[in-house]
């Protein structure tokens, strides 16, 4: 018997050191990159030379500004592999037709080229300009950086509450949070609406670990998942908001999705199993509740997609009205969806997993147009989550005999 108990806490044993290994090798990952990023944004510029002048020509691509009165339009000029960028105000991009500008190339003490639509640069342009070069040339190194001290949380919750959790859960979470660590060094954010891509890529990653978490514990049928769904709205809404995007979501997060996770979270815990406190009682829809949802969310989408497309806001996240526009109509289904997917789960229906599915394949759609590609890491931890949900739920209806069913509350 001492043997045997003996042969069960060692690998345990192992397994927590390894645990705790990992945890501080991401820690001093998460260090160390902050410090080299911070160290060469900040450094000094030093003496600049003048190289040469050249002729450069206007990107037109990268242009579709709309016609906010008091925007920055930024104009992209290149020279083969050189390029410029220049702000103008909305009065004086309008007013632009040249096609080709005179361009000025300096170098730096430490070889890096900087570029100015004029020759008699100040001291402060060229630090500017140099900042937002290494900024541009650290963003891998502050993406692995943010990515690692998610990674760190990540790991202190399976550590912290490792009996909650199943092996399978365990290596679920963990696997889709280092994948997004690797996506995002792999692809890079660009910066919109004058917010550095570093910053919108910590909001990414914010984003899909909050919402594995959420969809974990729901899948568990557990009420605590509504804690963590706030914190998700929170930095859904600071998403919207940096990128001038997804209106509809933004408006169905900050009025529905906050307010339904506080009423279902007192919701659920009137309902919790009598044989195991941690578990809520779930059950499923009938046919006819299905076609009225269904109804709901055609209706919605064509309403909301058609009064939001007719809204004058000026965003330089997209570059194409087209696509902007097809953009809005499935932000708003998504959100019609993911209204009747709150309702739900409020209501404690199997149905909402098949809400899940719906909503991450059109979230899917939007984040591949819009070239969020790290949010795609987040999409498959959607689909596969809910498989394992929905099969978990509706074990559980099948061995409780459904008693609450034809209940609202």
């Amino acid at each position: 018997m001492v043997k045997f108990f003996q042969k069960n806490i060692e690998p345990n044993k192992k397994l927590r050191i390894a645990e705790i290994v990992i945890l501080v090798l991401l820690i001093l990952g998460s260090i160390i990159s902050y410090g080299v990023g911070f160290t060469k944004i900040n450094s000094d510029v030093g003496t600049i030379s003048f190289v040469q002048s050249m002729e450069m020509t206007r990107d037109f691509e990268m242009e579709d500004y709309d016609g906010e009165e008091n925007a920055m339009c930024d104009v992209t000029y290149r020279a083969g592999d050189k390029e410029l960028v220049v702000t103008y105000t909305y009065e004086e991009y309008e007013n632009l037709d040249a096609k080709t500008i005179t361009g000025y190339e300096f170098k730096t003490s430490d070889g890096t080229k900087l570029y100015f639509d004029h020759q008699d640069v100040s001291q402060a342009q060229a630090q500017q300009e140099y900042q937002e070069i290494m900024a541009n040339q650290t963003m891998p190194i502050f993406n692995f950086a943010n990515a690692s001290l998610i990674l760190v949380l990540s790991l202190l919750i399976m550590m912290l509450f490792s009996r909650q959790f199943t092996t399978y859960e365990k290596s679920w979470f963990m696997s889709i949070m280092v994948l997004a660590t690797i996506f995002s060094v792999l692809f890079p954010e660009e910066s919109a609406n004058g917010v550095n891509g570093i910053i919108i890529m910590l909001l990414y990653l914010l984003d899909t670990f909050l919402n594995i978490l959420c969809e974990l514990l729901i899948s568990k049928q557990s009420r605590y998942n509504f804690l963590v769904s706030v914190l998700v709205e929170i930095v859904e809404i600071a998403m919207c908001v940096v990128l001038m995007y997804r209106f509809a979501t933004m408006a169905t997060t900050l009025f529905f999705w906050l307010p339904i996770d506080i009423i279902s979270f007192i919701n659920w815990s009137r309902h919790k199993d009598e044989n195991e406190d941690e578990l809520t009682v779930v059950r499923r829809l009938k046919g006819w509740q299905e076609v009225l949802v269904i109804i709901g969310i055609i209706l919605w989408t064509f309403v909301i997609g058609y009064l939001i497309s007719g809204l004058d806001i000026a965003t330089d996240f997209y570059n194409n009205e087209m696509l902007e526009t097809a953009i809005i109509y499935i932000d708003a289904c998504a959100s019609a969806v993911g209204i009747a997917n709150g309702l739900f789960i409020f209501f404690r229906f199997r149905e909402q997993w098949i809400a899940w599915y719906i909503c991450a394949a059109l979230e899917a759609v939007i984040n591949i147009i819009s070239g969020q590609y790290v949010l795609l890491i987040l999409k498959l931890g959607y689909f596969t989550n809910t498989t394992y949900g929905y099969i978990k739920w509706s074990n559980y209806i099948k061995s409780h005999k459904e008693e609450e069913r034809l209940s609202i509350f």
